[in-house]
């Protein structure tokens, strides 16, 4: 089976998502002290591991995992390279 290019509607939210992805890290990296960004990351996965539920979202699984990598080393290495392909 061929690799289907995404639908225009597709990305479009696949970049609004990397934009806002990148925005929390550059954000975070500024802002929150080296020990705070693992634990802020946690905290959102943590989140969104219930989410179910209405005010959070399966959405913050991927960004605590961005968040909390930038205090991991081999994790940021991975994340670097993810992003870059």
């Amino acid at each position: 089976m061929k690799h289907q290019p995404p639908r225009p509607r597709q990305a479009r939210l696949h970049r609004q998502v990397e934009t806002s992805r990148r925005r929390v890290q550059v954000w975070s990296g500024r802002h929150l002290p080296p020990g705070m960004r693992f634990v802020v990351g946690v905290l959102l996965i943590l989140g969104g591991v219930f989410g179910f539920l209405p005010v959070v979202g399966f959405w913050m699984l991927p960004l605590g995992v961005a968040v909390a990598a930038m205090d991991i080393k081999p994790l940021w290495r991975r994340v670097c390279r993810k992003r870059r392909k």
